[in-house]
């Protein structure tokens, strides 16, 4: 200060730089922390937007896998029927109509190996259970129940037609009849 009171030009000169640097600082300071929260806020939506690509990779290549295991079940299921006129044509021929008509049986076994052949090279499975297996209802459709002597409740006492699945998924269940039995 000088002796009238007043401050030194070059006092207050350096005063209003220092003043101008401080409001800079501040402003710069300001717009650093709103700099860093914008940055923030994109880098969150980024590795939000990077887990959503990265699931939807996901779940493209496990609908590519579920449509190459499973993509063909309905052709699968439509051809189940075929398989079971085979089979009935098989089982119902005697003996003799074997002898009579050999080359006709054995063209219908052919078909048969073959149409088997192809479902297993394709994953379908045959479900065959056997009579005295228990019922499991996951895999069999009772399609009847009665008291059989000498067996169990639950008890399979008929198989009417084999069930398939198609790799693990169900694709028919097979259907049986089932005892009712309370007692052994």
């Amino acid at each position: 200060m000088t002796k009238d009171g007043n401050i030194p030009q070059d006092q207050q000169l350096a005063e209003d730089i220092a003043e101008d640097m401080a409001d800079s600082v501040d402003a710069f300071t300001a717009e650093l922390e709103q700099l860093r929260a914008e940055r923030d806020e994109l880098k969150e939506r980024f590795i939000r937007v990077l887990a959503d690509a990265e699931n939807a990779r996901k779940r493209g290549e496990r609908d590519r896998r579920e449509a190459e295991q499973y993509g063909g079940s309905r052709l699968a299921r439509d051809m189940l029927p075929v398989y079971d006129n085979l089979r009935r044509a098989l089982d119902a021929a005697t003996d003799d109509q074997r002898l009579q008509a050999a080359a006709l049986i054995e063209g219908v076994e052919l078909t048969m190996r073959e149409l088997t052949n192809v479902l297993t090279r394709h994953g379908v499975k045959p479900i065959s259970p056997a009579i005295g297996d228990s019922f499991d209802p996951q895999q069999h459709e009772a399609m009847f129940e009665a008291p059989l002597p000498g067996t169990r409740a639950g008890q399979i006492i008929q198989v009417m037609t084999e069930g398939f699945l198609l790799h693990d998924r169900l694709l028919r269940p097979a259907q049986v009849g089932v005892s009712s039995n309370t007692q052994d």
